[in-house]
């Protein structure tokens, strides 16, 4: 029978607001700024959407507005470093935002208290960056609460308490959080928002600068022309727990999407040491057993790519449905929802020990970076596969494998970066080092992971991007130019994709329909 994918329990997406947002919009405002008045009326609302509706967003969980942001335009000399947020926001009347300003100012972001756990906040932030750049606007200014000082105010001025904040000595809700997400506290404003008695009426005044100054064609939610990646070369070790495994996985997670990577991508089968938690010293049971926890693993790396918005690919891992046993990757995306691919090509080894089957679909995966591919470790050995996945405007593929042997690994390495050649194309790939006891099959490993570009001028001169010191754990992070692949496939050395000789030869999928009827 055919798997279905159950509904996902989040799916965000981001978007300008409208002006029948608003009762979502005063719901959430109401909860989160009780102390200080609650919501914006809903002609207050109206004339902020009508002066600037594009720089008022939301993030909606299937369609439910669950947080905002609100923003104008303003000529920053017009009001200088001395002004109020009554002053900014024209009592509410909005006349202040000036098409033709320099800076982008933030007048309010608000996260459903439900949400605060999947750092929506910083997402909002974000998309402001984004939208600071694509209008070529200086910086974002904005007035911010420090609700932490009203403990801190008999014994420390507020110069005293920011910089204790700063040197992360104390913890305020809102300073702590803006700090972390690259804004610089510009002065210390004095009545800025006289009725915020948490802050002593005081405010910081924060600044972020654009330092790119280049218009792009979306405001926000365009697609990158730079894109992040981080890859683990992970190492085994052996687990108490499924606990142990998912503490390790979110470490490397929060990791690397501190860097602002857009994806991070683990091994294939990274998730075996839980093999040594079975009894069964056969090797086939022993991987059915394994089979049973990736039902819960993939929904925690779900999880994962919401709360720290980055899209995770999870290596591989097996799935045992109706007496059949396969190996498949799935990718979580940082929206909510999540897509698979199954291992197409099982070695002999796989088969042997494990009774492992191949998958029969092959997909390019949209994301918001552009389509990308996967194929699990054997898989990229098949040239056909990756110039299939190319076909359909495939621009990165990735490629977690495992590999017990150097030999074994470079026929990876090798067949990897020959795809990146021949498909014009980015190719990572990352695998696992270490030993692990008590898991035959997979009880020593060999590793070097590496992102590879296409061989031309352009891109470095080894075609090699980045690598992994060889059987070391560790993470690779990598800013991939997809322009020049644009530019590779009209002005390249050689044109590889344009210069196919389709009046000779052709590549096409031959599937039994009754295949996938059965099985999937």
């Amino acid at each position: 029978m055919a798997e279905k994918n159950r509904e996902t329990e989040h799916k965000l997406t981001l978007r300008q607001l409208r002006l029948s947002d608003y009762k979502a919009i005063k719901a959430i405002m109401d909860k989160v700024y009780s102390n200080l008045g609650g919501s914006w009326t809903k002609n207050e609302f109206a004339n902020l959407l009508g002066a600037f509706p594009e720089g008022q967003i939301c993030i909606t969980d299937k369609g439910k507005v669950v947080a905002g942001a609100l923003s104008i335009i303003v000529k920053y000399s017009d009001y200088g470093d001395n002004h109020t947020y009554e002053e900014i926001v024209g009592k509410g009347e909005f006349n202040t935002h000036n098409p033709d300003g320099d800076t982008l100012y933030g007048v309010d972001v608000f996260v459903h208290p439900d949400y605060r756990n999947l750092r929506l906040g910083r997402r909002l932030y974000d998309a402001r960056k984004e939208m600071c750049e694509n209008l070529n606007l200086r910086a974002i200014i904005a007035g911010g609460r420090i609700p932490g000082y009203q403990e801190h105010s008999e014994k420390m001025s507020p110069k005293k308490y920011i910089q204790m904040v700063r040197n992360k000595e104390i913890y305020d809700p809102i300073l702590t959080f803006q700090l972390s997400n690259e804004f610089h506290v510009r002065k210390i404003l004095k009545s800025y928002m006289p009725s915020d008695l948490e802050s002593k009426a005081y405010a910081t005044l924060l600044e972020w600068i654009n330092v790119y100054y280049e218009p792009r064609e979306e405001i926000i939610g365009g697609q990158k022309k730079v894109v992040r990646i981080g890859i683990v070369q992970w190492q085994m070790r052996s687990l108490k727990s499924i606990d142990d495994l998912l503490q390790q996985i979110e470490f490397y997670v929060d990791t690397v999407s501190s860097y602002k990577a857009d994806i991070v991508m683990f091994p294939e089968f990274f998730n075996a040491p839980l093999m040594a938690l079975s009894n069964d010293p056969s090797p086939s049971a022993a991987i059915r057993t394994l089979a049973d926890y990736t039902t819960e693993v993939r929904e925690a790396m779900i999880h994962m790519a919401l709360s720290y918005n980055i899209n995770i690919i999870a290596g591989s891992m097996p799935e045992y449905n109706n007496k059949q046993l396969h190996n498949v990757s799935y990718l979580c995306r940082r929206d909510g929802t999540y897509d698979k691919q199954y291992k197409l090509h099982v070695t002999p080894d796989e088969a042997h020990y494990w009774g492992l089957r191949g998958g029969h679909k092959l997909q390019a995966f949209d994301t918001d970076i552009g389509k990308i591919g996967i194929l699990i470790c054997y898989d990229v050995e098949f040239p056909e596969l990756a110039r299939m996945l190319s076909d359909e405007e495939m621009k990165i593929l990735f490629v977690p494998y495992w590999t017990d042997t150097k030999n074994a690994y470079l026929r990876v390495r090798r067949c990897a970066q020959a795809r990146a050649i021949e498909n014009e194309c980015y190719v990572a790939i990352t695998g696992s080092v270490g030993n692990l006891p008590r898991v035959e099959n997979m009880d020593i490993q060999y590793s070097q992971s590496a992102v590879f570009s296409p061989s031309d001028f352009a891109f470095p001169h080894d075609a090699v991007v980045a690598e992994a010191t060889p059987n070391t754990e560790m993470t690779l992070i990598a800013d991939l130019d997809l322009d020049l692949l644009k530019d590779l496939n009209s002005t390249g050395s050689v044109r590889n994709l344009r210069d196919r000789r389709k009046d000779l030869y052709s590549l096409s999928w031959v599937l039994k329909k009754e295949i996938t009827d059965t099985v999937f």
